[in-house]
C-alpha cells in the first residue's frame, strides 16, 4: 500500500513539474520575443517582419503552446487526447526545421544579425539549435511508448531552442554567451534536481540528453570561427 501511495504521489508531482517547466519556458520565450514579435505593435520603431518570419514565429509559437497543452493534458489524465495531438506535434516539428533554416539563411544573406557579429559565425546558433531539437525530439517521438523516457526527451528538445528567447531578454545578449547559456542551463539543472529529489537518481535521458545540450553550447561557438564554417557561410550566402 505504501509503495502505491508513493508512486501515486510521485506521478502527481511529475505532472506539476512538467506542466510548470513548459509554462516557464513558454513565458520566457514570450518575454524575449514580445518587443519584436508578439507585442510588436506596441514597440515604436520596430521594423516590419516578412511573411517568412511571421510563419516561422507562428509555427515555433504553436510548438510552445502545444508543449504546454500536452503536459496539462497529462496532468488532467487525458492521455487519449495527448496521444492524438502527438501527430500534430510531429507535423509542427517537421515544419519548424525548414522554416528555421530559411529564416537563418535569409538573415545571413541580408546581414540581419546582431551588430558586431559576423553573420556567418552567427549562423551556427540557429543551425545547432535545430540540430539539437531534431535529435532530441526525434528520439522522444521514437520512444513515445516509454513514458519516462519520452517526456524527458520532449522536454529537453523544447529546452534546446529557448536560448533564442533568452538572448532577447533585456540585457542578456549584451552579457554574452555565458549569460545566455547559463540561463538556459538553469532549466536543465531544474530537471536534474527534480529527478534527484524525487527518485534519488538522474534518469539516463537527462544525463545523455543534457550532456548533448551542454557539449554543443561551447562546441558551436568554437566551430563558428573556424575556416571551414566561415567557408560554409560564404557558400550559403552565395
Amino acid at each position: 500500500m505504501s509503495s502505491s501511495i508513493t508512486a501515486r504521489g510521485r506521478a502527481d508531482n511529475d505532472r506539476l513539474f512538467y506542466s510548470g517547466m513548459t509554462i516557464a519556458m513558454a513565458v520566457t520565450v514570450f518575454a524575449g520575443f514580445a518587443p519584436s514579435f508578439f507585442l510588436k505593435v506596441l514597440t515604436p520603431g520596430a521594423p516590419p517582419l516578412s511573411l517568412l518570419v511571421h510563419a516561422h514565429g507562428a509555427v515555433f509559437s504553436a510548438w510552445m503552446l502545444l508543449c504546454v497543452a500536452q503536459t496539462l493534458l497529462v496532468a488532467q489524465r487525458r492521455t487519449d487526447i495527448h496521444r492524438q495531438l502527438g501527430m500534430a506535434g510531429v507535423a509542427l516539428a517537421v515544419l519548424m526545421v525548414p522554416l528555421g533554416v530559411a529564416v537563418a539563411v535569409v538573415a545571413l544573406r541580408t546581414n540581419h544579425t546582431p551588430p558586431g557579429l559576423d553573420p556567418r559565425s552567427f549562423l551556427v546558433l540557429p543551425f545547432f539549435d535545430l540540430l539539437t531539437f531534431v535529435v532530441l525530439i526525434g528520439a522522444g517521438v521514437y520512444f513515445r511508448q516509454q513514458a519516462e523516457l519520452h517526456k524527458r526527451l520532449m522536454l529537453l528538445g523544447t529546452l534546446s531552442i529557448i536560448d533564442a528567447g533568452i538572448a532577447r531578454l533585456p540585457g542578456v545578449f549584451e552579457a554574452g554567451p555565458l549569460a545566455i547559456y547559463g540561463l538556459q542551463d538553469v532549466f536543465l539543472l531544474a530537471c536534474f534536481a527534480y529527478d534527484w529529489a524525487s527518485r534519488r537518481r538522474i534518469h539516463p535521458a537527462y544525463v545523455w540528453g543534457g550532456l548533448f545540450i551542454l557539449v554543443l553550447q561551447p562546441g558551436r561557438l568554437m566551430l563558428s570561427v573556424t575556416p571551414a564554417w566561415l567557408a560554409f557561410g560564404d557558400w550559403l550566402k552565395g
